[in-house]
């Protein structure tokens, strides 16, 4: 019986090698080799799973402070009724009590670009809400107009800093393809505010008018609390640490919100470059503001862009809506305060419920096709909510096609408008004046926020209720072209291709393959000859 040496040196009884250079394997290593493959893909779902979730909990409680400001917006549509009568006040003061927060939070998104520049966007969301908590208790034992006038001041300021940094930090630590999602969460966080705000009008109505509009007010301080415990959980911008050259840290970040590690290495290598290019000679040094004041043709088209889509966001006239809505459908017909009430909460479920198709669709349809279906849907039923009010008298069916109109408009903001908005100003701008770029695009939002809330019942009184929804469906006709011909898609792409996409004329993006598809073509490519 003939015994054959192996490479390994052992024999096999029947002659055949048993070593590694053997084509013959035993059955049972097929068996171990399954089965790590099996672990092997098991460990990567739970990391993928564990990611995701991380990710997901980081854009909840950085969303947190934009249901301070969903809440004002919803609350004081009802609560002022009560103020009104409890505090003496007239028509002119309760439109600067409303729209003062809007003009005075662009201050607190001045601020809150420099400021999150220098201790960071974590410490800046925390700031924001200790300065709305201040508000917020003056507000609720305020004795005066006056002293809740400082009130509204405080909480504006406080407001102004939420808003403007929650979409930043979200983009800044948002894998690249759910970064469109997770970018909408400070608007899907809005829109529960307003809702809760609804909520709480029609739940406190039945306390005396001293009491009423005071705990309705008070319930606004708590969100604010959580957002104390969040900072526990959620870490510094990547983006931030790497432009304080705190790269190891950044580093640890990027692990916890990617899935591989090559990827997180060719992020943080392109954040690198980014942070290193922007502080290069290319700038010449100059100051931020400075360079914003006067930008170069890229970065004016961003700017055109950003700040654009932030007016027309507000001067379309939802503020107006939600802040007025118990106005508007007493002008349909509605005189009962607890069914006015009622009717708002269907308002703020509409609008709360329609944000979460945006979340769905935001990164598989793109920005773009929301941005145009929701500047449509809008146009068509502000001019319809117009025509009820002009040309119909007051009854059941002014108040049915009221409430419709009103719900879809805000539904069809909600999809489009409303969250694209805040995503396009978080991933247009380059890294280096990104901050105080947004903080700019905030400041837009807001300025046009408040002037539209101050003037909304005198320019009714002037042209009717009526003629002011013609007003607004105009101008948001107007949104349709300019989405049309100057809003980019910046679908699936990393925040430093979409800065060489306008650096490159994104004018041309129709006619050329951006960085996105190549990449994604030479993948593709190299898949067939593997």
């Amino acid at each position: 019986m003939m015994f054959q040496e192996n490479g390994n040196g052992e024999m096999g009884l029947s002659g055949i090698p048993l070593g590694t250079k053997n084509k013959y394997k035993r059955m049972n290593s097929h068996l171990v080799d399954d089965n790590d493959d099996v672990l092997h893909q098991q460990q990567l779902e739970d990391k993928r799973n564990s990611t995701r979730k991380y990710v997901i909990a980081c854009a909840i409680f950085a969303s947190l402070n934009n249901v301070l400001l969903g809440y004002d917006v919803g609350v004081m549509s009802g609560a002022v009724i009560f103020i009104k009568e409890d505090l003496k006040i007239t028509e002119v003061q309760v439109e600067f009590l409303i729209g003062i927060l809007s003009i005075v939070s662009l201050l607190g998104s001045l601020g809150g670009g420099r400021t999150s520049d220098i201790i960071g966007r974590k410490w800046t969301m925390a700031l924001a809400a200790v300065v709305f908590q201040m508000g917020g208790i003056t507000m609720t034992l305020a004795p005066s107009y006056q002293v809740l006038m400082i009130g509204r001041l405080l909480a504006g300021i406080g407001i102004g800093f939420g808003v403007m940094i929650s979409p930043i930090y979200i983009a800044e630590i948002s894998p690249n393809l759910t970064r469109g999602s997770l970018t909408t969460f400070p608007e899907i966080f809005i829109n529960v505010g307003i809702m809760l705000g609804y909520v709480s009008n029609y739940a406190f109505s039945g306390l005396s008018v001293h009491i009423s509009w005071r705990v309705m007010l008070a319930v606004g301080i708590l969100p604010s609390v959580f957002i104390g415990f969040a900072l526990f959980i959620i870490p510094e911008s990547p983006r931030w640490l790497v432009m304080q050259n705190r790269i190891e840290e950044a580093r640890s970040v990027l692990l916890k919100t990617n899935e591989d590690e090559k990827e997180v290495e060719e992020r943080l290598a392109e954040i690198q470059q980014a942070a290193g290019f922007a502080n290069s000679g290319k700038y010449e040094d100059k100051p931020v503001w400075r360079e914003l004041l006067s930008p170069p043709p890229a970065l004016r088209r961003m700017l055109i862009t950003g700040l654009g889509i932030q007016c027309f966001q507000q001067i379309s006239g939802i503020d107006a809506t939600v802040y007025y809505s118990p106005e508007i459908l007493m002008a349909a017909g509605i005189e009962d305060k607890s069914k006015l009430l009622a009717a708002t909460v269907a308002v703020g479920i509409t609008k709360t419920v329609f944000i979460l198709v945006a979340i769905v669709l935001i990164d598989k349809v793109g920005r773009k096709p929301l941005l145009i279906t929701s500047t449509i849907g809008m146009t068509a039923c502000l001019f319809c909510m117009g025509v009820t009010l002009s040309l119909f008298e007051k009854g059941p069916l002014v108040i049915a096609l009221g409430i419709l109109f009103v719900c879809g408009n805000v539904a069809f903001f909600s999809v489009g408008l409303g969250p694209v908005c805040w995503v396009l100003t978080s991933e247009i701008f380059p890294l280096r004046v990104r901050a105080q770029a947004s903080a700019l695009g905030a400041v837009a939002n807001r300025v046009c926020s408040g002037l539209v809330a101050m003037s909304f019942l005198s320019v009714s009184d002037a042209i009717s209720f009526g003629g002011t929804f013609f007003l607004f469906s105009a101008i948001s006709a107007l949104a349709i072209v300019f989405v049309f011909t100057l809003v980019p898609e910046t679908k699936g792409k990393s925040l430093e291709q979409i800065e060489m996409m306008f650096e490159n004329e994104h004018g041309s993006q129709g006619k050329e393959m951006e960085l996105g598809d190549v990449e994604q073509l030479v993948q593709n490519k190299t898949g067939l000859t593997n």
